[in-house]
């Protein structure tokens, strides 16, 4: 054994408290003297991307940055759809012809690259265009980053499973998103505090070249896994099997309900980027907000998740009912202090609270649905349902960016009214639903 490889079990044993390097409980026998470079290579790879993530988020940075470019709001609605559905349902499309191939980490460094040469194609962007044109491309290269990393999603899960023990794989994520968190705080604390030096078109330039670097960066980290060949057979088309599955959706009334409220619910995530483009036309676009409402995202995350936690093993349905209920009335509330002109509502610290009451009821309501349906599923239908709703949801997601139409005809704030509207039928519906944590 090597030096460097005595050093890398020995940090892994630190890290996992395994007293065995070697000790594996669910993946191939040959991985097992792999497992501890595997381990820190997914690690930082994850942590990588996911400061990628943060650095362009659909939520918060592209939405700040189609505002300066002088981009319609009805592109702008369609940035988290995109992003989303655009992730979600190329899934279902190539996990048949992934699954076919005995080795997948390929897959991922190439959509890795992929979201690497959309997310740098968009920097340029940021220098080069402005209006309408800047936002059509940064809505395509979008949807190019957003099937990428589609490919990216459905091959980790495999490679995941084939080189990291299953009672690792928690903490590997947990402490790959715990650094991420604070690398994200400590940008939006930079940012904040030294928004003077920068010019806005160069910023984003810096944030998006630097999440391209970072992808690109993770491509390469993800070249160290040494994955061994897996299973081929019973690579069944996913979206052909969610199709022909609708047909739950007439004969289950309680998976009929709880789709009907997840779509509903669907106002939540659609309503950051209308709050985001609110907050750079009331501070009139100083950067100093844009590092505000990075930190005050990373911070709502990170206290809310423990409490909603706990209330779901409580009952999943009152964490959907009160979360979207918060969300339903924050929105309302902004949009009252704006039609009155309160003076606060020039501040960017309003908004930057705003987005973390928002966030964490949009994480108390991720939280409440994924547990809801797992709660009510059985072991023979929770395959069909996870398929179903997905796709349905996928869809709706795809098809909720005309909200932003909305904006064009009226103005951003009847935008964030409306979804606040939606969002608080939404929680009056989920307070309807069959009880399923007990």
């Amino acid at each position: 054994m090597t030096a460097s490889k005595a050093a890398i079990d020995n940090f892994y044993e630190l890290v996992t408290g395994e007293e065995d390097a070697r000790v594996c409980k669910d993946i191939p026998e040959e991985a097992c003297k792999d497992q501890p470079t595997n381990f820190f290579a997914y690690l930082l790879a994850n942590f990588l991307t996911k400061i990628g993530d943060e650095l362009s988020s659909a939520k918060l940075i592209l939405p700040w940055l189609l505002s300066a470019l002088g981009a319609p709001a009805t592109l702008t609605g369609f940035l988290v759809p995109i992003r989303e559905s655009g992730a979600l349902l190329p899934q279902l499309l190539v996990a048949a012809y992934i699954r076919q191939l005995p080795k997948r980490k390929g897959v991922w460094i190439a959509g890795s690259v992929l979201q690497a040469v959309a997310m740098f194609a968009m920097a340029l962007v940021a220098l080069t265009l402005t209006g309408a044109p800047a936002g059509w491309a940064v809505l395509g290269l979008l949807a190019l980053f957003s099937l990428a990393r589609g490919m990216c999603s459905v091959s980790a899960k495999d490679v995941l499973g084939k080189t990291v023990s299953k009672t690792r794989r928690g903490t590997l994520m947990g402490y790959s998103a715990a650094a991420a968190g604070l690398a994200t705080l400590g940008i939006g604390f930079y940012i904040q505090l030294s928004a003077e030096r920068f010019q806005t078109t160069g910023l984003f330039f810096a944030l998006l070249a630097g999440a391209a670097g970072l992808w690109l960066l993770a491509a390469g980290v993800f070249v160290l896994v040494r994955e061994q060949p897996g299973a081929t057979e019973g690579g069944g088309n996913a979206l052909t099997a969610a199709i022909a599955s609708l047909g739950v959706l007439r004969t289950d009334s309680d998976f009929r309900r709880f789709v009907a409220a997840r779509s509903m619910l669907l106002g939540i995530a659609l309503a950051p980027p209308f709050y985001v483009m609110l907050a750079q036309q009331q501070t009139e676009g100083a950067l100093s907000g844009l590092g505000l409402l990075i930190i005050a995202n990373g911070l709502a995350g990170s206290i809310s998740a423990p409490v909603w936690g706990r209330l779901g093993d409580r009952s999943s349905r009152l964490v959907m009912t009160f979360a979207a209920a918060l969300a339903g009335l924050t929105g309302i509330v902004l949009w009252a202090l704006l039609s009155l002109d309160v003076p606060l509502m020039h501040n960017a610290y309003t908004y930057a609270g705003f987005i973390l009451v928002l966030t964490v009821a949009h994480g108390g309501v991720r939280l409440g649905r994924k547990v809801y349906l797992v709660d009510m599923a059985t072991a023979a239908t929770r395959a069909t349902y996870i398929a179903v709703s997905n796709t349905v949801i996928g869809a709706a997601m795809l098809a909720g960016g005309v909200i932003g139409a909305i904006g064009d005809l009226f103005d951003v704030r009847s935008i964030i009214l409306a979804l606040a509207l939606v969002t608080l039928v939404a929680a009056g519906y989920c307070a309807r639903l069959r009880e399923v944590s007990n």
